[in-house]
Parts: structure tokens; sequence; C-alpha cells
């Protein structure tokens, strides 16, 4: 007898490539940041603490006699040792009388459900991780002028713009792949700001936003925007410089069989999220009132 269209669906091989594909929608901070695996649970990793090299006196780089032997610079690094986590997640049973005539989306919402879950779960521990939970030592902070959503006062360009100073200053680079992280309150405070209070300053801008209601790019930084953002906060960042996802387990499924009741699908992946270089983020506070 053959397989029903819900039977046939929920089969492993399905169930895998949907799972990786959804786990890649979700995600948002882990598609910034460099990842790469790592073979052990156990991953000893170095931070530079700080951000260019430069000659105190009497070192100097320039001029050199010639015949004379060269001063040393070395750069500072702390040595760190982190675990990977594990994240797993259960759907719920889907029973054996439900399977045999329920349509392919209530597994496949099933599915998504879990997968976003397990990719919002660690989406979160990259934005604490790169933020340093929000509590700067190594990387970089400003305070908002105002708070982004005052009735008078804020000036969230310059905010912005001197979150990048502090990064240019530290890394004696420009930001390549710049972003500007906000949860969906910052956006819109800071779309009202751009079209309310300074619509009238950039009329063609303001105009555009308007129509389109988004923000793709502002001061050459793609604007992300993610409920993992803390309240209060935004950030702007090169996550790909600063931060590397070191993956011991790619996103894995298995269908859980109880026989006789029915079934269920199981998620987990191994990884864990590091901050390499934390002078190429800098955390924006105080941005709500």
């Amino acid at each position: 007898m053959a397989d029903k269209a819900g039977q046939a669906d929920i089969r492993g091989l399905y169930i895998d490539k949907e799972t990786k594909k959804y786990f890649e929608e979700a995600l948002i901070f882990k598609n910034l940041v460099t990842t790469r695996s790592t073979p052990s649970r156990t991953i000893r990793w170095y931070q530079k603490t700080s951000g260019y090299l430069t000659a105190t006196s009497p070192a100097k780089i320039s001029p050199i006699a010639e015949g004379a032997r060269p001063f040393v610079l070395q750069q500072s690094w702390t040595r760190n040792t982190s675990y990977v986590k594990k994240y797993m997640v259960d759907s719920p049973m889907i029973n054996m009388e439900d399977e045999t005539d329920s349509d392919v989306e209530v597994f496949q919402d099933n599915l998504r459900d879990v997968v976003d879950a397990v990719a919002y779960d660690l989406d979160k521990d990259i934005w604490d991780v790169a933020t340093e939970n929000q509590s700067p030592t190594n990387i970089n902070s400003v305070t908002a002028t105002a708070p982004w959503d005052a009735a008078s006062g804020q000036d969230p360009i310059e905010d912005i713009e001197e979150a990048k100073q502090k990064i240019r200053e530290q890394t004696k680079r420009s930001i390549r792949n710049g972003v500007l992280l906000v949860s969906a309150k910052g956006a819109k405070d800071l779309i009202v700001w751009l079209i309310s209070t300074k619509g009238s300053s950039i009329p063609n801008f303001a105009s555009e936003k308007v129509q389109s209601g988004i923000i793709g790019k502002l001061l050459e930084l793609t604007v992300v925007v993610s409920e993992n953002v803390t309240a209060d906060y935004a950030c702007v960042a090169d996550l790909a410089q600063a931060v590397t996802y070191r993956e011991f387990t790619p996103i894995t499924t298995a269908i859980i069989k109880e026989e006789g009741i029915g079934r269920k699908i199981r998620v987990w992946t191994h990884g864990i999220a590091l901050l390499i270089k934390p002078k190429y983020v800098t955390l924006i506070s105080n941005t709500e009132s």
C-alpha cells in the first residue's frame, strides 16, 4: 500500500533537505559572521585585545640606521578556551492517525517552527558574544546623543558615525562589510526620525522611504533588523572580521518513532561564537527612552 502524502513527506531525506533550507532562511547574524568547522568540542582560541601596532619611544619604525636591528612590535592577544554549545529541540508528536491524512503543510510548519527556535537561539548567542553581553570591555562603545524615540534632541546619524569612527580609530581600516544591527523598534524609530524629523532636510531620501518603508543601506552600512537586538541598544560592526562561529556539528535532523503512536522531528546542532577581533564592534546604548 502506497504512503499517503503526509507519510511520504516525513521521510528523512525530505526533512533533512527542508531543515537546511529553513535554517539558512531563519538565520540572520550567523550569516554575517565567519563560520569555520571545528573537529573538537573544546576550542583554544586567541582574542585580539588591541587594535594595531604602534611604536612607543625609544622604539620606532623609521628611520632605522643601515645595519641596525629592527625594534620588535608585539600585538596583544589573549588566549581563551571555549566549549561548543548544543542546540536541540523536538517538534510536537505527529500522531499516527494524523500522519496518514494530514496536509503536507502540517509537517512543514512543525519543521519550520523547531528550526526557527534553534536558529533564533543561536543568533541570540552571537549577538551576546559580539556585544560582550551589552557590557563593553574590549569592544568599542558610544552613548546615543539622545534616545532615538525622544521628542527632540536625538541624532541617530551622529551616533552611527561616531560608532564607525571608533572602529576606524581602533583598526585603521574602513568597514568593508559594515552592518547596523537594530531591533524592530529601533528600525521604526530610525525611519520615523529620517522621514518625520529630517524629511525636509533630505526630501528625496525621505520620499523614497515613505514609498518603501525600508532602510536597506544607511551611511554605507547594511541595516539588519532582529528581535535578538536587546532593547535600548544598536550596534555597528564588521561581524565577518569580529566574530567567528566554530561549528562542531552542522544542523541535523532525526525522525523519532513511537510505534503505534506517531513520530516527531528532532533538530540539533553544535557550535560556539567567538569574539576574535572586538575592535571591529561598537555598541550604541541609550537608543530608547
